[in-house]
């Protein structure tokens, strides 16, 4: 199933209202290069957006104590600085759905959210970005989420101490 599949019919999975973003403050991550950079940042928040469907999902990855993987999480409450759930981890490059044992408020396999971040994951890695797809920074920097003022560094998603050490 691929992620425009996973968009279509969600009646309502998650509402406008569950995002306050400026929209001046997003950056958008135009190549695949620059997305996996962001996202492999480690405290990472990002927004994938159909083109055809307009429907999105805002995920937060943040990398393990041991940096060896990192964890992913996806919005589902109104609250964006808190209200993620468990989706899954990603390790050498692969992306785990869900745990071996659920627990509850985790997200579903079958959720669209957890179908588009494994189609849009596995996309990535491969050095593509499908052109149906947008994906956004949301106004922090992708390594240590402090907010991004500076023009370059919006564009970018790094502020400038942590791009000199990425």
């Amino acid at each position: 199933m691929t992620f425009l599949d996973a968009l279509q019919g969600l009646d309502g999975d998650l509402s406008e209202g569950e995002h306050h973003h400026s929209h001046d403050m997003r950056g958008q991550l135009e190549t695949a290069a620059a997305a996996l950079k962001f996202m492999r940042a480690g405290k990472a928040s990002v927004t994938l957006r159909s083109k055809k469907t307009g429907t999105r999902f805002t995920y937060r990855i943040s990398v393990s104590d041991d940096g060896l993987c990192y964890f992913v999480g996806v919005l589902t409450g109104a609250d964006n600085e808190s209200a993620y759930s468990y989706l899954g981890r990603i390790s050498r490059d692969i992306f785990w759905l869900g745990r071996k044992v659920p627990r509850p408020g985790d997200i579903s396999r079958d959720a669209p959210s957890a179908k588009a971040f494994d189609w849009a994951w596995r996309a990535l890695v491969k050095g593509q970005l499908p052109e149906q797809l947008e994906i956004f920074h949301e106004g922090r920097c992708g390594r240590c989420a402090r907010k991004l003022t500076v023009p370059e560094s919006i564009q970018s998603g790094f502020g400038p101490e942590c791009l000199g050490k990425i």
